[in-house]
């Protein structure tokens, strides 16, 4: 890899605490190796990106899948305490937080410019959800023409199945998958 950077996909309270709206059950379980990736690129002083769902508190810009559930329970509002990233993986002065409102990190945001502007040429992938957002990214990264690497330790999904599929399907188009233990030795 020339020059890499480290996408955090959607690890915010919302998503990754008990009894929230949208909790993915493998959400805190991600969080140590996130935690490393995020540790490894932070110690070598490349790019950091925190991926973050944010909607409008009328809920407006929600998806249409999704506009019942959001009436019903509001979730990653604006400004909210349920919108932030879990306090674990708070971003740090210089890394950079860009805010979403559809599954994939690059519809609608300055994602793919900023990559560009930075230089970068690798992408390396963690967070949740396996089958929504982190594939959903995923596929854009490579319609971007960006090699990707998955760490598959630190994505998760509601279950092993679910994760497991999404994994063997993201690999069978030349996606990278590594453990977070791994990484180091090719950054």
């Amino acid at each position: 890899m020339n020059r890499p950077a480290l996408l955090i996909i959607d690890m915010q309270n919302d998503f990754v605490l008990e009894g929230r709206p949208l909790r993915v059950a493998q959400g805190r379980a991600v969080v140590p190796k996130i935690l490393e990736v995020l540790t490894l690129f932070r110690e070598k002083k490349l790019p950091v990106f925190h991926i973050l769902r944010v909607h409008r508190k009328d809920g407006s810009d929600v998806e249409i899948i999704r506009q019942d559930r959001f009436r019903e329970q509001p979730f990653a509002v604006e400004g909210t305490h349920g919108a932030a990233v879990v306090d674990e993986l708070s971003p740090l002065p210089g890394e950079y937080v860009i805010p979403k409102i559809r599954m994939s990190a690059f519809i609608g945001t300055e994602l793919d410019l900023m990559l560009r502007n930075l230089g970068v040429t690798d992408l390396v992938v963690t967070g949740i959800q396996t089958p929504n957002c982190i594939r959903t990214t995923v596929f854009d990264a490579i319609a971007y023409n960006y090699p990707v690497v998955l760490v598959d330790d630190a994505v998760g999904a509601q279950d092993n199945g679910i994760h497991s599929a999404n994994v063997r399907d993201m690999a069978n188009i030349g996606v990278r998958i590594l453990r977070a233990r791994d990484l180091a030795g090719i950054l």
